[in-house]
């Protein structure tokens, strides 16, 4: 019990540092292929033992997904930190715990589990991620996460899209908006665009973007946004299912 509270009140406090714009949180993507067979193995060992040595060692677990794609053999998870400088200080923590060793080593007894790893590194838009409410389908709900690569020098075109009219547009027919974050790329490069969406089902999300796509007001906004050129390059759509030990359902 007290370590739900604890918990609880780290979040509100986080959550109310998002409302001000004040999150310096260091957001961390993470997709981990699985070797075939052995993702009920690999989900078992986060289950077990990586969520409370992340935890232990400073890290904060926000997401654990698997797709809702039956073919598509991958574990994705959000991972935050307090800041850019202290991710490798605490991932290198948590990569030398002994408890951490034990466990990778006794689950790879019978061999590996992961063949490939990608990781993508973001920080958090507190001026497009709302408030986190509860939602009274917690627990029964998919969710979607899209990444929008831009056209060149188009960042504040997206932004200014998203904030003023698309995440109104998203709620009217359905959609909660979650998170939004923008990717930390190398060499300073543009960055993604990348959010989080939470639907009823797969089905009703689509449906929800069907009727997204035809809504003559948004039409409207998109039409005026583009005058000077397209904005949006590419699209990329996941549907993901909460794992049952997900903080975030």
């Amino acid at each position: 019990m007290k370590k739900l509270i604890i918990s609880l009140l780290m979040v509100f406090c986080l959550f109310a540092q998002v409302a001000l714009g004040q999150d310096s949180r260091y957001f961390e993507k993470r997709t981990y292929t699985a070797h075939e067979g052995k993702r009920p193995d690999l989900i078992k060992r986060f289950e077990d033992h990586t969520l409370k040595l992340f935890e232990k060692n400073g890290i904060e677990n926000i997401a654990y997904f698997i797709p809702t794609d039956e073919n598509n053999n991958t574990l994705i998870f959000i991972l935050a930190y307090p800041d850019q400088d202290s991710r490798d200080i605490l991932w290198n923590k948590f990569a030398n715990d002994p408890e951490w060793q034990r466990a990778y080593k006794a689950s790879e007894a019978n061999g590996p589990l992961v063949s490939k790893v990608d990781q993508t590194f973001m920080t958090l838009s507190g001026e497009l991620s709302p408030e986190i409410i509860r939602d009274t389908n917690e627990g029964s709900r998919v969710f979607e996460l899209r990444t929008y690569t831009m056209f060149p020098g188009k960042v504040d075109a997206i932004h200014a899209r998203f904030r003023d009219y698309t995440r109104e547009l998203f709620q009217k027919h359905g959609m909660t908006n979650v998170m939004y974050w923008y990717t930390v790329e190398k060499d300073n490069a543009q960055p993604k665009l990348v959010y989080l969406l939470a639907h009823k089902t797969e089905k009703a999300g689509k449906t929800s973007f069907e009727k997204f796509g035809k809504d003559p007001a948004w039409i409207t906004v998109r039409d005026a946004s583009e005058q000077n050129g397209k904005i949006v390059e590419k699209v990329e759509s996941v549907y993901l299912n909460p794992l049952p030990f997900s903080p975030l359902k």
